[in-house]
């Protein structure tokens, strides 16, 4: 049963507003949300709900429920994403920010990441600009205006290619998205990478401001405003792959260690600034140091950046993140500064 999975791609293509036609057909969407990333086992889904979901997409149970591993997730060298909320191949990750707090920059420079490994980007620029935008096009390898012109571009490119489409939430409440993918040949549709941003930062309010996502990454302000890019909120952001068994024992338990920490660093931290680090257990000063160095060493500056800020872009490798983060969380970077981890890359180097 931990084998069998949602055929979420033929989902997708077939019923696009899958939110809507599930309540219509009786179903409660937050559960096809569940199913569809694996929060409810397949196993644990009545027979009822799955029939209902074949039925909607116009296929047997054979071709809706598939068995193997989920696709796996494709490696950014940005330590934040990779450790705690991966991207994933063929999978749809939406990003959640307010105004100002780098979400564009994170697309663009995404972007800029993928193309390194051979994948082909279309952004499908909104209507309405806003900022970081210019930097989204300039690393963009196409930019579409339509949904029309967006299916004309994924039919030009080569099959063998490897695809990320980016998009603004706009296209989404307006249906054009649920366009798109009815446009696309169901028999023949191609595995697409999608992002999807908010410009106008409405979707913070939203509890589902995409519908499914495979990868969910929420920002911080208070980062922001320390300066400690990316913002990724590393409590709230998470992934899909996560939850299943595609990822190796090692990854799940600094990725679990990690989390567990930065909740509680997140809890005293507030007190800290209120009262001082002197009022807190010694057990908790250590973990809240800990914390910190983590929080720093979760900083990483971008090659789309280097032009502005002066300082060498960083890949770092899965491997590698993961063999410093465990090193932070169980106190072998004790003695380092933060100031010394902020935007640094090894901590061998450093």
């Amino acid at each position: 049963m931990d084998e069998l999975h949602l055929n979420v791609s033929l989902l997708r293509t077939r019923v696009p507003n899958l939110t809507v036609a599930a309540r219509s057909a009786g179903l409660r969407p937050a559960t096809v949300s569940n199913l569809c990333t694996g929060k409810i086992p397949i196993g644990r889904a009545e027979v009822r709900t799955l029939a209902l979901l074949a039925s909607l997409a116009g296929c047997t149970m054979d071709e809706l429920i598939i068995r193997g591993s989920l696709a796996g997730m494709i490696e950014t060298g940005i330590k934040a994403l990779d450790l705690l909320a991966p991207v994933i191949k063929g999978g749809r990750t939406g990003l959640v920010a307010r105004p100002g707090t780098g979400q564009m920059v994170l697309l663009a420079e995404l972007l800029h990441r993928l193309k390194k490994q051979g994948y082909t980007s279309i952004f499908w620029k909104p209507a309405e600009d806003g900022a970081g935008t210019g930097e989204v096009l300039q690393e963009a390898d196409y930019v579409c205006r339509s949904s029309e012109e967006v299916l004309q571009k994924l039919y030009e490119i080569p099959g063998k290619e490897e695809i990320v489409l980016a998009a603004d939430r706009s296209v989404v409440l307006s249906g054009e998205f649920d366009e798109l993918l009815e446009g696309l040949d169901a028999s023949n549709s191609r595995s697409i990478t999608t992002i999807l941003v908010d410009i106008t930062g409405d979707a913070v309010d939203d509890e589902t401001p995409y519908g499914p996502l495979d990868t969910f990454l929420r920002f911080d302000a208070e980062l922001t405003t320390r300066g400690l890019f990316p913002a990724i909120d590393p409590v709230a952001s998470t992934s899909v792959i996560l939850e299943g068994a595609q990822l190796e024992p090692p990854h799940v338990r600094v990725q679990q260690q990690t989390r567990k920490l930065m909740r509680r660093y997140r809890e005293l931290r507030p007190l800290v600034l209120f009262r001082g680090i002197d009022k807190l257990p010694e057990s908790e000063k250590i973990m809240y140091r800990r914390g910190e160095r983590l929080e720093a060493y979760l900083s990483q500056p971008f090659y789309i950046a280097e032009p502005y800020t002066g300082k060498k872009a960083e890949w770092i490798s899965l491997p590698e993140t993961l063999e410093d983060v465990g090193k932070i969380v169980n106190g072998g970077a004790d003695h380092i500064p933060v100031d010394a981890l902020t935007f640094a890359g090894r901590i061998k180097d450093i």
